[in-house]
């Protein structure tokens, strides 16, 4: 299974992906004039600007802390480690990169889901697949995106999670992975019944409150290390263009790891945070869209940034050949693979003791949260598949797939926190990749309609948008009277 797993990987991961994402990140930062610096200023207005009025969705505060929950999670943690791990510093740059034309990508595709949105009994619901629907007209490829959706974030992305919840709780604490994922499924199971308004609600509670927190002791950890932060710094930069003899004979690892841990944390062009943002109930498009550029920055360049330079202010990694295992730089050679291991024993070498325990409990949160989101991403696109029914057995199937889906998500959580490491990271790539493939080839196409849509923005309303209530604008009422007719 492993042999195949990893050959999958390969396929959608090669290097046209890569490639892909990079450029049209830098496509979509042309198009929108670098809305992402430009307009840095409207994008925190957008995260408390006034809804649409109605109670049809949630608020953009709360779709920005569900969205946030989503990015927030073992790929900060664990997923810098393993960038670290087999890319070198270096590959810590290409996560900023990422990061930094990934925030116009989440633009491009939160603005085009407020455009293509539809109505549900539970409130706005939508992401890439009503796009490719109503955008491109292919209604077959939306139900094969959606199919992709519900198995990526309902099984594989999942156990990545559970995984690296339940190997911190064994480096800290005498925790069996076993129990530790039953735990969490009993946790997460009282949430998920309750629908998206207890998961908005939790969201938006648990998500600032514990990235704040982790934050902030990552600032002390570095700042016990300060002198070493200028090294560091020029070390991720030179080295990520293989200014060294082991980082030039693993440049192309340095950048597919810093673009694939970028992809995993951040989730721009990934099309989870698109499913979110249709769920927001705003004056205009372009708002979403300009909150959801914002969380991009929070994940990556703050908590991202902040876990990178812990471990390596520190020491505490190795770097890996990805083909044959072998340690080519053993800083730490007792911590081996033990990716959660290089964030506990950063803190720990300035907090003896207190670093595998701290470390573990914001995984536990940072986990909690994560798949809580993932369980909303799977949730609408069951939704999105059974939208154009409205008959009884229609309904009732759609509950029916959606108590499927929280048993199988659950019993995820269980699988893997118990299963290794390396083969669950895996299996989420592969997810992350086949759902990167289908949102960035959709949000290319539709470009000009989220381009139009922050012109009117601007012209229009600019800011006055987030502090006075306004109609619903042409994009959102034709799209509203369109669903109504469904």
């Amino acid at each position: 299974m492993s042999e195949f797993v990893s050959t999958l990987n390969s396929i959608v991961w090669n290097p046209a992906l890569v490639v892909l994402l990079l450029l049209a990140g830098l496509y979509f930062s042309l198009r929108t004039r670098f809305v992402q610096v430009r307009r840095f200023g409207l994008m925190l207005r957008s995260l408390f600007g006034k809804t649409g009025g109605s109670d049809k969705g949630v608020s953009s505060f709360e779709a920005f802390c569900i969205a946030l929950s989503g990015r927030v999670g073992t790929g900060n943690i664990v997923g810098v480690a393993t960038a670290i791990a087999f890319g070198g510093p270096g590959a810590v740059f290409w996560m900023w990169v990422v990061a930094f034309f990934g925030a116009s990508t989440a633009f491009v595709e939160s603005t085009l889901s407020q455009i293509y949105k539809f109505h549900h009994k539970s409130g706005y619901r939508g992401g890439p697949f009503s796009i490719i629907e109503d955008g491109l007209g292919k209604r077959w490829l939306g139900v094969v995106f959606a199919i992709i959706t519900i198995v990526s974030c309902g099984v594989f992305l999942v156990t990545v999670q559970s995984n690296g919840a339940s190997m911190a709780m064994q480096n800290a604490f005498p925790v069996p992975p076993l129990l530790s994922g039953i735990g969490l499924a009993v946790l997460l199971g009282i949430v998920v019944v309750g629908g998206v308004r207890r998961i908005a609600k939790v969201a938006s509670i648990i998500t600032p409150f514990m990235a704040l927190g982790y934050i902030v002791l990552s600032l002390v950890v570095i700042a016990f290390h300060i002198n070493d932060v200028p090294a560091v710094l020029g070390s991720i930069v030179s080295k990520a263009f293989g200014v060294s003899q082991v980082s030039g004979g693993i440049i192309g690892s340095t950048i597919a790891m810093g673009v694939k841990r970028g992809i995993f944390s951040n989730e721009a062009g990934q099309g989870t945070g698109a499913i979110v943002s249709a769920s927001a109930d705003v004056p205009h498009p372009a708002q979403q869209g300009l909150a959801q550029s914002f969380s991009v920055y929070v994940d990556t360049l703050l908590v991202c940034t902040a876990t990178a330079l812990m471990i390596l202010t520190s020491g505490t990694y190795n770097i890996i050949d990805s083909g044959t295992g072998q340690l080519l730089v053993a800083n730490a050679p007792e911590l081996g693979n033990n990716y959660a291991a290089f964030t506990q024993s950063a803190v720990d070498s300035v907090f003896p003791g207190f670093g595998s325990g701290f470390i573990s409990v914001a995984m536990v949160f940072f986990v909690f949260s994560t798949i809580m989101a993932y369980y909303f991403y799977a949730e609408s696109s069951i939704m999105y598949l059974f939208r154009r029914h409205s008959d009884a057995g229609s309904q009732r199937g759609e509950k029916l797939c959606i108590r499927l889906l929280q048993a199988v998500l659950l019993a995820a959580v269980i699988f893997g926190s118990i299963r290794e490491a390396d083969l669950v990271w895996q299996l989420g790539d592969i997810g992350v990749g086949l759902m990167a493939w289908g949102t960035v080839v959709s949000i290319i196409i539709l470009c000009p309609k989220a381009i139009s849509a922050l012109r009117e923005f601007e012209v229009s309303e600019h800011a006055e948008a987030l502090r006075r209530p306004r109609k619903k604008t042409t994009l959102r009422t034709e799209k509203d009277e369109e669903d109504g007719k469904d």
